[in-house]
């Protein structure tokens, strides 16, 4: 059975496993010649499942008066991210790490630089080094990792499986639809790096596949 998109060494909480996985791995700096090219003899551990409670608990009251749609979402999304912040506190916590931070934009102003580009204006770039598009695609990456960072402190969010987490994220959060709709921005725009962000990069394939297919079952 393959591994898991992302865990390469197996499912979290398993050093056992893993251990024999980096040990397989490092034996292969020993062959006197490449390229080596070698299956794991063991099937990799299966994930439970299922989240198993809602991770964005939080009331966004009644819609607030002279918002368009796209300030309400934006206003959501923020009361969304401000309710995980103790859960992804406790990860990092426990972990002592935080794979959130390549696109530099800094965890308490991520959501409104990427709200920035729903409402039509043009965020200064942290990263000098890179084109402003590419910093948009690592502070969407940045913002799957603190949800999913965030989820892992909750009942069930440690082992649940990457599709599980895939579906919860793109599906039944507000960062999602937010997500969903900076694609559909993205495929419009006339510059090039932003039309590929929203034709390839922001929302996985596989993801799109799945909602459709889940589209026609119920037509």
């Amino acid at each position: 059975m393959p591994f898991e998109l992302g865990r390469p060494v197996g499912i979290p909480n398993d050093p056992v496993f893993q251990k024999r996985v980096l040990s397989a791995a490092l034996k292969l700096l020993e062959a006197e010649a490449g390229p080596i090219l070698e299956d794991f003899p063991e099937e990799a551990p299966v994930s439970s499942g299922e989240i198993i409670t809602l991770a964005c608990p939080v009331d966004f009251g009644p819609r607030k008066e002279n918002l368009t749609e796209i300030e309400q979402l934006c206003s959501d999304f923020r009361h969304e991210m401000v309710s995980l912040r103790s859960w992804y506190d406790l990860t990092v916590q426990k972990r002592g790490r935080t794979t959130v931070g390549v696109s530099r934009v800094g965890l308490d102003g991520l959501g409104d630089f990427i709200c920035s580009f729903l409402k039509g204006d043009v965020p200064e770039n942290p990263r000098q080094d890179i084109d402003l598009a590419y910093t948009l695609n690592l502070a969407t990456d940045d913002l799957k990792a603190y949800y999913f960072e965030a989820v892992a402190s909750q009942p069930g969010g440690e082992s649940a499986s990457s599709d599980a987490l895939n579906d919860w994220f793109y599906e039944e959060t507000v960062a999602g639809k937010v997500l969903y709709a900076l694609r559909d921005l993205s495929k419009k725009s006339s510059q090039g790096l932003m039309k590929v962000l929203g034709n390839v990069l922001i929302i996985p394939a596989a993801q799109i596949h799945k909602r459709k297919a889940r589209a026609a079952q119920q037509k």
